[in-house]
């Protein structure tokens, strides 16, 4: 029966247990405490494990099996996202508000208790200005109309979290994304959790063994540079 480990905040980054020793129930609890330093962080991401937990609770770091995740070749827009997207009502920005993405991401998720605290604020604002973490924002008007966040460590982006404020504007970001990734040659996003929106535009479940086989593959590759700062075209994609 697997136990959980408790991480000391002085203990080494990558003090973790392996994955395969997360708890069935909840599913794919691994481990309690550490810190949220980038350099944890990094380490928790490198091998398939992420932190999620409310505000009055310890740090709790998972690795769920199976694994949600998206390949950017199999991106699937439906006939009324490609409408929306011809229409060329939203426009894509990369990296030009990390800050406000986060913060609107908190906020969507308040009512429910969001696992957004300050501390992990705090934590993806110092992984951005690191040039780890990125924003995808979707404007409406001159208006942040929705966006999402995530971490880009190798040839594999570590979603987050998403907000929208507008039908679809989610989807146009995760859609600016895919054309992010293709630019820079990443072929991995994890989504972590499965969910119906998600899967409505082609992410799919893989066995965590796999999952883990992807990022020792991806993860070996340099990073792939500086994410190009402002608007972006989704034409290609269209």
């Amino acid at each position: 029966m697997p136990e959980l480990r408790w991480l000391e905040p002085t203990a080494r980054a990558e003090d973790f247990p392996h994955p395969d020793q997360a708890l069935r129930d909840p599913d794919g609890l691994l481990a309690i405490g550490g810190d949220l330093s980038s350099e944890r962080l990094l380490a928790a991401y490198r091998r398939g494990i992420f932190p999620w937990f409310n505000e009055g609770q310890p740090i709790l770091w998972w690795s769920p099996d199976p694994r949600a995740i998206l390949l950017p070749r199999e991106l699937h827009i439906s006939r009324s996202l490609h409408r929306r997207l011809r229409r060329g009502t939203f426009s894509v920005s990369i990296d030009r508000a990390f800050a406000a993405v986060i913060a609107e991401c908190a906020e969507q998720r308040a009512s429910t208790g969001t696992w957004i605290t300050p501390e992990m604020r705090a934590a993806y604002l110092e992984l951005h200005e690191l040039g780890h973490a990125h924003s995808v924002e979707t404007w409406l008007d001159g208006e942040l109309a929705g966006g999402l966040y995530g971490v880009n460590l190798g040839k594999v982006f570590f979603g987050e979290s998403m907000f929208s404020r507008s039908s679809d504007a989610s989807k146009i970001a995760l859609v600016g994304l895919v054309a992010q990734c293709r630019e820079l040659g990443i072929e991995l996003i994890d989504c972590q959790m499965p969910s119906a929106h998600l899967a409505s535009l082609g992410s799919r479940l893989e066995p965590r063994a796999r999952f883990l086989a992807l990022l020792e593959r991806y993860c070996s590759f340099r990073d792939p540079g500086p994410w190009a700062r402002g608007a972006i075209s989704t034409e290609a994609l269209v």
